[in-house]
């Protein structure tokens, strides 16, 4: 299995940014999926073209786009438009990973925001049928101790693979509470380290590629050291 699912901790965390990161890393045919796009126009350029923009991966697919800047569920109430089927995007993930060596999800908002209103799909729901491990992004300062937890907690309740946390902003300069929280976070990962930390405003360096690449840990194709980064950060 190929598919690699990304979620954050909420909206705003740094999950596109992520989410290329892994593309720029990744080795052999590399595809991305945003199954529901919300709060972005019809033809205008969204997440995916984000990831490409960085990342330079072209094998992008997207599955529902809503106007409005709401969770899917809502967004596609309010516009009208179809709900996103849930039988249907596993089906359209399995046959991508089928053709391509790697195949990356990228969620909306949380672990267990609703995709519809009918049955209230989640990004859990989806990892659960795909038996995909999921990639934790989440922020790095002060309030992500319990945002992360529950996340965290609630993959291992479902019995879904948590695939690493990764610090999807991590500050130049750093305050006491952040640096406080590396250590509880690291603590939450299954081997207990971080996979990675990307820097704060990523998206506008220039050599995204090897920003990446130094920001995620081996098993993402990258080089982060996740112990250095912690002595590091130690307060």
């Amino acid at each position: 299995m190929s598919v690699l699912i990304v979620s954050g901790t909420g909206t705003d965390v740094g999950k596109t940014v992520a989410t290329a990161a892994l593309a720029a890393c990744a080795e052999g045919r590399v595809a991305v999926v945003k199954p529901a796009q919300t709060g972005v126009a019809p033809g205008a350029e969204a997440d995916l073209a984000e990831v490409t923009r960085l990342s330079g991966v072209t094998d992008v697919h997207e599955y529902a786009r809503y106007p409005d800047p709401l969770s899917p569920h809502h967004a596609a109430q309010v516009s009208g438009l179809p709900e996103l089927e849930f039988a249907d995007t596993v089906r359209r993930i399995n046959d991508l990973d089928a053709l391509y060596d790697t195949v990356l999800v990228e969620g909306a908002g949380g672990l267990l925001v609703p995709f519809t209103s009918s049955d209230r799909w989640t990004l859990a729901d989806l990892a659960s049928s795909l038996r995909a491990p999921v990639l934790v992004v989440t922020a790095a300062g002060l309030g992500t101790l319990n945002h992360t937890a529950l996340t965290v907690g609630r993959l291992a309740e479902d019995g879904i693979e948590l695939a690493g946390i990764v610090l999807g902003s991590w500050p130049a300069e750093p305050d006491l509470a952040t640096r406080c929280n590396v250590a509880d976070l690291a603590a939450m990962a299954t081997d207990g380290r971080l996979a990675g930390a990307l820097p704060a405003r990523m998206s506008t360096m220039r050599d995204f590629a090897t920003r990446a690449r130094a920001a995620l840990s081996p098993r993402f194709g990258g080089t982060f050291d996740a112990k250095a980064f912690a002595a590091a950060a130690a307060w």
